[in-house]
């Protein structure tokens, strides 16, 4: 019996996938600890509740900090997650 082997990918792998289409544009995927995972569809609602925080982050922020709504954020090598919403 074979061990199963896993394939661990880095986000410049990630992106090379992309590049050539073995990932189409719209693919809604993210790298996480080197796995590619299916994200859910983004629904009204939450659409909605996202663009109000982002509005209300800007609000407060005063220029201190970027608001990234629904944006990759690469943190290593090997994971680059796409969150609702991050203040950098």
């Amino acid at each position: 019996m074979l061990a199963q082997t896993t394939h661990r990918f880095s986000v410049t792998n990630y992106h090379r996938m992309a590049e050539i289409g073995v990932l189409s544009p719209e693919a809604r995927v993210e790298l996480i600890e080197g796995e590619i995972i299916d994200m859910s569809p983004i629904g009204q609602f939450h659409r909605g509740i996202v663009a109000r925080m982002a509005h209300l982050f800007m609000k407060l922020s005063s220029d201190r900090w970027l608001v990234w709504p629904q944006n990759s954020i690469r943190l290593d090598e090997y994971s680059e997650p796409e969150p609702d919403i991050a203040l950098l």
